[in-house]
C-alpha cells in the first residue's frame, strides 16, 4: 500500500486557511473591509513549490542538434520567497481551494501573496542583512 504525497509545482504554495476572525493567530490585524469583502484572507503555509523554472542557459532553439540527446542537467529555479511556516495574507480571489485527505487547504500562487509573517528564529540566523523588517 502506497502512502499518498501532495507535491506543490512552479511557484505555488499550499495554505491551511484561518478562517473568519479579524486578527489573525500571529496577530496581524485585517481590517472589517478586507475580511468583509472576502478580498485578503490568511494561513499558515505548509508546503512550497520549487519556484520558476529558468530556462537553460545554452538553449540553442535554432540549433536543434546542440540539444540532441538532452543535456542531463537538473532543473534550475528562481528561489521561492516564501517558506514553510510562514503566515501569509494574499488576494482570496487567486487561491484554489483542494481537500486532500479530508483537510481543506488552498494553493495559491506566489505572486497573489500580499505580505508574509515569518518568526525570527536568533539560533538559525547566519548574518544581520536579513531584508525582512523587524516586526
Amino acid at each position: 500500500m502506497s502512502k499518498k504525497r501532495l507535491i506543490v509545482v512552479g511557484d505555488r504554495v499550499l495554505v491551511k486557511p484561518e478562517e473568519g476572525e479579524q486578527r489573525s493567530k500571529v496577530g496581524l490585524y485585517l481590517p472589517a473591509t478586507a475580511v468583509d469583502s472576502q478580498a485578503v484572507q490568511g494561513g499558515r503555509i505548509v508546503n512550497t513549490g520549487p519556484g520558476l523554472a529558468l530556462p537553460e542557459l545554452g538553449d540553442h532553439s535554432d540549433e536543434p542538434w546542440r540539444t540532441a540527446g538532452g543535456s542531463g542537467r537538473e532543473a534550475r529555479y528562481v528561489p521561492m520567497q516564501a517558506r514553510t511556516g510562514d503566515f501569509a495574507i494574499f488576494f482570496k480571489k487567486a487561491a484554489v481551494e483542494i481537500t486532500f485527505d479530508n483537510e481543506q487547504y488552498l494553493v495559491v500562487p506566489q505572486a497573489a501573496i500580499l505580505a508574509l509573517v515569518r518568526e525570527h528564529d536568533i539560533e538559525t540566523a547566519t548574518d544581520d542583512t536579513d531584508d525582512d523588517f523587524p516586526f
